[in-house]
């Protein structure tokens, strides 16, 4: 696979139908992002292909019921892995490569936080939302994940796979709540993020084959 290439893939959800069973988990445990709002998951086992899809819905306060949607994407990028590691590691330079990221600002006191600002024009109206993440435990040069605190609910994590010496595969997975704003684009927000991250990604190849491999020279 060439850095120009890219694959990503959404989980959507469908309408149920003869093929696809529903399965209840024997118990439930409270997601951080949900706090002490009520959460259901029900676990969808398609008859076709035996894939599980975990979709996470819950109630706010108002009774409004939320949606999450997971998206991945993967790219092969002509980098060693660590410098691929320690470009996305760079939190504070996730803007100058990825195109709805506005800022980003690490707490001084506490460097494992920072907080994200996203601005966007879509759906015709001029979209901003933040959060505040915290950075869990990373393997280096092989995984980076995160988890919002407070503000737009997400999660997510990078993992990166050597290629050989000089190359690598970078797997981007992001989980978020669709904003009440855009419920009712829910259906067409999925692949539209998706096809933001691909270009964050073809830009994350760019920017460090480019700008950070040639600077930790």
């Amino acid at each position: 696979m060439s850095s120009s290439s890219a694959i990503f893939s959404v989980t959507t959800v469908k309408p149920r139908t003869p093929t696809t069973k529903c399965i209840l988990p024997s118990s439930h445990s409270c997601s951080p992002f949900i706090g002490r709002q009520s959460l259901r998951s029900l676990k969808l086992r398609s008859s076709n292909n035996n894939n599980i899809r975990t979709i996470y819905k819950h109630r706010r306060s108002n009774n409004v019921v939320m949606e999450w949607q997971d998206l991945t994407v993967k790219m092969e990028i002509d980098v060693p892995t660590s410098v691929a590691y320690n470009c996305y590691l760079d939190r504070e330079s996730i803007p100058r490569w990825m195109p709805f990221i506005s800022s980003v600002k690490i707490l001084e006191d506490k460097p494992e936080l920072s907080r994200w600002t996203l601005k966007y024009t879509a759906f015709g109206r001029d979209l901003e939302f933040s959060w505040l993440a915290r950075n869990m435990q990373p393997t280096p040069n092989q995984k980076i994940h995160w988890r919002s605190l407070e503000g737009l609910p997400n999660r997510g994590a990078v993992r990166f796979f050597p290629k050989g010496s000089s190359s690598c595969l970078v797997e981007l997975t992001v989980s978020y709540e669709v904003p009440q704003l855009l419920a009712p684009v829910a259906s067409a927000l999925q692949p539209f993020t998706a096809n933001l991250l691909e270009r964050g990604l073809k830009r994350f190849a760019n920017f460090a084959r480019t700008t950070y491999q040639t600077d930790t020279v």
